[in-house]
């Protein structure tokens, strides 16, 4: 963990309620795919937990959606206002075990950590395809930045207004993969977990006190014992998972 004073020099609306912000600062470490930071933010108690979009040398992109009062007071900074922010929090996506077509699957908010980790299986030399699934055609983000990278992506709406009409599970149906990796939420998590024929991933979003794991405040039980999100997850893998623990 380690605690960096950020800038902003981007905070852009990219849908209605999703907005992308570009983070210039010093960081010793970059962060993993799948792990997290907590921005600090005045007049409230708890820091915010936002998944890694992105991350390089004195830039970090953050992509989050407006659901409360902190998350819309995030929305109102602007370019060169100064954040606290706490980095490498969590435990995120272990990239040894992609072998060599890993899918990934994304639905609504948790479709941006699922960019970085995208971005580093191809440097690995990956055949990756992705997953992303919205309500519809208007909540849509981020797919032509992962076409950028050169995965194959499919695109799905529950109204059908663009891609395949349906859920992600949808678009799984005929794929064929040797390991996927997830993020989104719960019911979208459990009908991928009931849907796949291969070992996976699953990052897990949770209510969070302190974030690094002092608090106890998110553990969940697992198959091998007791474990924090923000700690030891938030990225559990399809073995270990006990869902009526993760409700």
């Amino acid at each position: 963990m380690e605690q960096v004073r950020f800038e902003i020099i981007k905070n852009e609306r990219l849908t209605e309620s999703v907005f992308e912000m570009k983070l210039q600062g010093s960081m010793q470490d970059l962060p993993e795919p799948g792990q997290f930071v907590n921005i600090a933010l005045d007049g409230h108690f708890l820091r915010r937990p936002i998944s890694v979009c992105h991350a390089e040398p004195g830039l970090l992109t953050l992509i989050y959606k407006v659901v409360g009062s902190g998350t819309e007071q995030m929305a109102s900074f602007t370019r060169g206002q100064q954040l606290d922010v706490l980095c490498g929090l969590g435990h995120g996506y272990d990239l040894s075990k992609a072998a060599d077509r890993p899918l990934l699957i994304g639905g609504g908010v948790g479709v941006p950590p699922l960019y970085y980790l995208c971005e580093k299986l191809l440097e690995a030399g990956k055949d990756v395809t992705v997953i992303l699934g919205f309500n519809s055609k208007s909540e849509i983000f981020y797919e032509k930045e992962f076409k950028a990278l050169g995965a194959q992506v499919l695109v799905t709406t529950v109204d059908g207004s663009y891609g395949i009409r349906g859920f992600v599970t949808d678009a799984m149906k005929d794929l064929d993969y040797s390991f996927f990796y997830t993020c989104g939420p719960m019911p979208m998590l459990k009908a991928v977990y009931r849907c796949t024929n291969t070992s996976g991933e699953f990052s897990f979003e949770e209510r969070m006190g302190c974030g690094f794991g002092a608090c106890m405040g998110c553990s969940c039980k697992t198959v091998s014992g007791t474990k924090r999100i923000c700690r030891e997850g938030p990225v559990l893998t399809k073995e270990e998972i006990i869902w009526q623990t993760q409700e």
